[in-house]
């Protein structure tokens, strides 16, 4: 019942791995605020990225991921405290944990192949062996829960045709399967009724409008039944099934910019709104016996967190707790017992536990994330700050202002892009941002118009213009920091990862005095055949992204206009590019030609291509490494301007 939040910390937490930290070295440096310590990228990179929180059989230990050993692997963390115990021991392949069995230490985990994104799906049995569940080649696999009455899970998988999830329910014991959803037309499943009888699917029209679709597993032969009949453009997501499999709850924005959630009944077809806030709604889920309901509220690029008390009717009341969000949380099946990260801007995401039933209601903390060597004093929290665009539009954005600068001792800068299109940066920590920033780099994380978080309208704004209004945004930003008495105004570069490596490209592209320098991270320089070579995976969400950013077969014109690939000999300014081998959404070659066409015009640019990564830096090692190519980049063709 809490995947989705549990997934959804996931993302987050994959996401602040993506953009890779930028500087290195060891010193001491004055400023306003006065002797702070700098660190290298090993002294960074040594902090402990940790999630995932599922409770084992006897409530005794949780199953968690972790890159303590340098990669991603599973763990399993007692309740009382103390050192994780390593469960799985790749040194290559990033390994995650998905849970525990439900009446057993059994454990599921899956992995893909060097960040190909085929991950497949593997138990771990009591003595200690593993199994594939989801052989083959190009096959892609998902965990989507467990029955109710604990005698099977399910699992869906894209080897029948690599374009469409279908769904197996695996028995618990033998691992046998039977398909119970066979998907012909580009569903995508989202949750699962505790008594297996409903499949509530997603059907994506566009990026403004798709459907809730119901399947009957006990009447195969009928066709999946649409739920959300609706004209115009309306935005719906499954929140889950209730433990009784009576109601579905989703979320919708219909007449509304914001998610709200909806409640259907499965006997009469009914449905109301339930729950609304000033903000999106991203998730809300019940707790296995459905005494607690949990809802994250995206506020001005936080999470709020609200844990209802069904029983009282009241919310649950936290222990003070450090400052941050509350995320990846995760209730035992008795409910007494309630995991969950707490993640601030200085401080990487740490695991606690909080009795239920103590009426004390103290939560234990059982991880410490950020490396001892590393003083949290030294580190910088953001302020959330509004700036106008160029055309008056406010556009929000995330500072981070270094501890030496001052007006006497001014510092460079970046622009900060998040990936998507559609991703938003939110508070948090990132540890790629705390390097640069404590090196001495201010970072303006822009959620430019595209971002998701701030209503549908300034979501849709940047439909079909990409590489317009979104770049001019990002200009707008630099403008805003040499506004600042304690910026260089001449020393102002852009940073970004996939979609937000696609902005760098594009600035120093299009706008070609724009900034002073560009990092571009595995980031999109050739539209047309980014978009012609979607994975077969993605097929569900193809008409979105075309509609978003267009149909290579119609717009081919536009997109050549847009990609900077094409538009290379306008790049005049110092550039940096690194790139996953294995990358599956930005193929190696959309980085190789943009290279050779920048060398062709006699300026500086840096390559650098990692052999075991795909879309995005698993590998502890690597990030390092790229860390340590950053700061000799950025010292050697910002700081020195």
């Amino acid at each position: 019942m809490f995947e989705q939040i549990r997934q959804n910390h996931l993302r987050r937490v994959l996401a602040s791995l993506v953009l890779v930290s930028v500087l290195a070295g060891s010193g001491q440096a004055q400023g306003e605020q006065g002797a702070f310590k700098t660190y290298d990228a090993k002294t960074f990179f040594e902090t402990t990225s940790i999630f995932g929180a599922s409770f084992s059989h006897d409530e005794t230990k949780l199953l968690i991921t972790t890159d303590a050993s340098g990669i991603f692997n599973v763990y399993s963390q007692s309740v009382k405290g103390g050192k994780p115990k390593q469960l799985t021991f790749s040194e290559s392949n990033a390994t995650f944990g998905v849970s525990y069995f439900p009446k057993d230490n059994r454990f599921l985990y899956r992995a893909d192949q060097a960040g190909n994104e085929l991950n497949h799906l593997y138990v771990r049995t009591l003595e200690g062996k593993s199994i594939d569940l989801t052989p083959g080649e190009n096959v892609r696999a998902s965990f989507s829960g467990w029955s109710g009455d604990f005698t099977a899970f399910y699992v869906s998988t894209n080897e029948r045709d690599e374009k469409l999830m279908d769904l197996y329910r695996y028995d618990i014991k033998t691992y046998e399967r039977k398909m119970i959803f066979e998907n012909t037309d580009n569903f995508a499943l989202s949750d699962i009724s505790r008594n297996g009888r409903w499949l509530a699917l997603m059907k994506v029209r566009n990026n403004a409008d798709n459907n809730i679709f119901i399947f009957d597993t006990d009447n195969t032969d009928a066709e999946p039944k649409l739920i959300t009949q609706h004209e115009g453009d309306i935005s719906y997501g499954v929140a889950g099934f209730t433990p009784n499999s009576a109601t579905l709850h989703y979320m919708s924005n219909e007449e509304s910019e914001f998610n709200r959630v909806w409640s259907f009944d499965m006997k009469n077809s009914d449905r109301k709104m339930i729950q609304e806030a000033d903000w999106d709604i991203m998730f809300s889920a019940y707790s296995w016996k459905g005494r607690y309901r949990v809802t994250g509220v995206n506020a001005d690029a936080r999470t709020e967190i609200t844990v209802l008390d069904t029983k009282t009717g009241k919310p649950l009341r936290f222990p003070k707790m450090p400052r941050g969000d509350i995320a990846g949380m995760s209730i035992s099946r008795s409910e007494s017992q309630l995991a969950f990260y707490v993640n601030g801007d200085t401080s990487p995401s740490n695991l606690y536990v909080l009795d239920l039933e103590s009426k004390s209601r103290k939560a234990k903390r059982l991880t410490d994330t950020l490396n001892p060597a590393i003083d949290e004093t030294h580190l910088v929290s953001s302020e959330i700050v509004r700036y106008s665009s160029f055309d008056g539009l406010q556009i929000p954005a995330l500072l981070y202002r270094p501890k030496q600068a001052s007006m006497d001792s001014q510092v460079p800068a970046l622009v900060w892009v998040h990936g998507g299109p559609g991703g938003q940066s939110r508070t948090g920590y990132n540890a790629n941002i705390q390097y640069l920033v404590n090196h001495g780099y201010a970072v303006f994380a822009v959620n430019n118009r595209g971002s998701s978080g701030y209503g549908k309208t300034f979501f849709h704004m940047d439909d079909r213009k990409h590489g317009e209004v979104d770049l001019q945004d990002c200009v707008q930003a630099r403008k805003y920091l040499e506004s600042l008495t304690w910026i260089d105004k001449d020393s102002i570069g852009i940073l970004g990862g996939s979609y937000g490596g696609y902005m760098v490209a594009a600035a120093l592209a299009f706008e070609p005095d724009a900034f002073d320098v560009g990092i571009d991270i595995f980031g999109v320089t050739n539209w047309v055949r980014t978009l012609k070579s979607i994975p077969p995976w993605w097929e569900s969400f193809r008409e979105s992204l075309y509609a978003e950013l267009g149909d290579p077969a119609q717009d081919e014109e536009r997109l050549h206009r847009i990609s900077p690939l094409f538009h290379a000999k306008n790049i005049t300014k110092p550039l940096l590019v690194i790139q996953g081998k294995n990358d599956p959404r930005v193929l190696k070659a959309e980085s190789d030609e943009l290279v050779e066409a920048v060398q062709s015009n006699g300026v500086p640019v840096e390559y650098i291509v990692f052999d075991d990564e795909g879309h995005g830096f698993r590998n502890k090692a690597n990030r390092i490494t790229a860390a340590e190519a950053y700061r000799d980049f950025l010292d050697r063709y910002l700081k020195s301007q």
